[in-house]
């Protein structure tokens, strides 16, 4: 007995055993989430689930008066803004020149990744150390610079990704319409690769939001969101900390919601209005079918 039935589902055991595995997954991924969601909800100051009726948003409203908090939200949102808006358009910069590239196309695109594998605290250490050698003081600046060489790999590799729907045949049509370069780029290949733009912002804004090892070496006087909880972590954290991961779960679950009915609700209006151009199709055909069909009998008519 072979296993390639098992694997490409045409066996009834095949489904429920991945869709088992499916399952597992996504609970390991989403058990500490929901488990620290639900442990916000917990009036005491020791971490814990306690029954729905002694739910309270006791921490969610001190969460409020936490200044220090904010001010690490604050200083991480606009390193993450700085990060991402440099990293889009040097991303699909490095795409374009990788396309434009022929023989030294796969060492451009080694030596893009390899960044993706140097280990945090020492391209920290070392940006730091050569920080200090150039006199630039740690700040939000230095951070951007350190969070930028970590999101430039991702933003290369998910311009590549949308450049590759943009076909060459399509760029040259424009060009043979007598659209130059520039306006061939802005009015074909920019709509064209939008969605993986927008891709490459989040992703970027995400990946610093979330880095800790390179701001630990560059941060200046206010430390960023990660570096802040886990500074109150190893100090006793207050439960507001279990608050704001609370909230920030409950947002990023309602944006994922919003974003999926979103795009639901376009694929079922652009389904509609497929079916409605089909509908329209079969009318006019229904209709030329009918009148060349009466020609005859008019014409007999009249003879």
């Amino acid at each position: 007995m072979t296993l390639d039935p098992i694997i490409t589902g045409r066996t009834s055991g095949g489904r429920p055993l991945f869709t088992a595995i499916a399952a597992l997954c996504l609970i390991i991924m989403y058990a500490p989430a929901l488990y620290l969601l639900l442990a916000s909800l917990n009036p005491g100051e020791q971490l814990g689930l306690v029954a729905p009726s002694h739910y309270s948003l006791t921490w969610y409203v001190a969460l409020v008066d936490d200044r220090r908090l904010f001010a690490a939200l604050e200083e991480s949102a606009i390193v993450g803004l700085a990060t991402a808006v440099l990293a889009t358009p040097i991303g699909l910069s490095a795409a374009l020149a990788y396309r434009a590239m022929t023989r030294t196309r796969s060492l451009f695109f080694l030596v893009i990744l390899s960044a993706m594998f140097v280990p945090g605290t020492i391209e920290g250490l070392g940006l730091s150390v050569v920080l200090r050698l150039v006199r630039v003081s740690p700040s939000w600046f230095t951070v951007t610079i350190g969070h930028l060489l970590w999101a430039l790999p991702f933003a290369v590799t998910v311009s590549l990704i949308g450049l590759s729907a943009v076909k060459t045949s399509t760029i040259a049509a424009a060009r043979d319409l007598g659209a130059g370069p520039l306006r061939a780029f802005v009015d074909v290949t920019l709509p064209l690769m939008r969605g993986s733009l927008i891709s490459s912002f989040i992703f970027a804004f995400l990946l610093s939001l979330n880095e800790h090892a390179r701001a630990y070496y560059l941060v200046g006087r206010q430390n960023t969101l990660p570096l802040y909880m886990f500074g109150a972590m190893n100090s006793g954290a207050s439960p507001t900390i279990y608050a704001f991961s609370g909230a920030i779960l409950a947002v990023s679950f309602a944006a994922v919601g919003l974003v999926l009915f979103a795009v639901a609700r376009r694929q079922s209006s652009y389904r509609l209005g497929s079916l409605r151009g089909d509908r329209g199709k079969a009318l006019d055909q229904l209709s030329v079918g009918s009148f060349r069909g009466a020609g005859p009998i008019s014409a007999a008519g009249n003879r």
